[in-house]
Order: structure tokens, then C-alpha cells, then sequence
């Protein structure tokens, strides 16, 4: 889909680059379609950046605030926590271990722990069997 806009757009550009007014006067005149390749640039733009941003902001703000006591998250900063306390000024308090705890910004929470790979355990040394 974007290859076909991006494809209109250039032909519209080099179709626009060839119209001149006859006879090679001073152009007293614009034609509406002059402005034609600045509202497929536009539409193209909308579409391949500002579109998408909007849907990921609209689905992290529904994320910040599905936030509850006891989930786990990760900040922006890549620190694993869990929720303790939120309170009503945005601050979120995680425990980031056993009686430790820090206050960030609700905003600084990256999104919900993924799942947690244990670490690999020591493989025994085979040679001293």
C-alpha cells in the first residue's frame, strides 16, 4: 500500500514539474492543481507517520492508567519493579527488592513485566563424572 503512495506522489511531482502557462508567459494564474503534490505529501505523511503515533499514544496512556497495586512493570530506565502504592499525584511507588522501594512518575513506566527468564542454571562439568 505504501509503495503505491509513494508511487503517485513522485508521478504526480514529475507530472507537476513539466506544466508551465502557454505561450511561456509570466503565469498570471495558479491552477489548483499545482498544489496537488503538498496534499499527497500531506496524506502520505498522516498516514506512514502521524496516524501511527497517535494509535501507540492512545495505547500507552490506556496502559498508565490500567495500572493497580501488585502488577509488575518495568520503567524507562529498565528497572523491574512492583506496584506498591500509586498515588493521586502520578507518583507510582515500586519495590524493586525486598524492602526496597522507589517513587517515579507514573509517565516513567515503560509498560507491564514480560515474562521473566529464569536464569540458566551452572551446567555441571561432565568430565568429573
Amino acid at each position: 500500500m505504501y509503495k503505491n503512495l509513494i508511487a503517485i506522489v513522485s508521478i504526480a511531482l514529475m507530472a507537476m514539474g513539466g506544466c508551465q502557462a502557454p505561450g511561456g508567459g509570466g503565469g498570471a494564474g495558479s491552477s489548483p492543481l499545482a498544489f496537488l503534490p503538498f496534499i499527497l505529501i500531506f496524506v502520505l505523511f498522516y498516514f506512514l507517520i502521524l496516524r501511527p503515533q497517535q494509535k501507540q499514544s492512545k495505547k500507552k496512556d490506556e496502559m498508565l492508567k490500567s495500572l493497580k497495586r501488585g502488577d509488575n512493570v518495568i520503567t524507562s530506565g529498565g528497572i523491574y519493579g512492583k506496584i506498591v502504592n500509586i498515588s493521586e499525584d502520578e507518583i507510582v511507588t515500586l519495590e524493586i527488592s525486598k524492602g526496597v522501594s522507589i517513587r517515579i512518575s507514573r509517565s516513567g513506566i515503560a509498560g507491564p513485566e514480560g515474562p521473566v527468564k529464569e536464569e540458566p542454571k551452572e551446567k555441571e562439568d561432565k568430565s568429573k563424572k
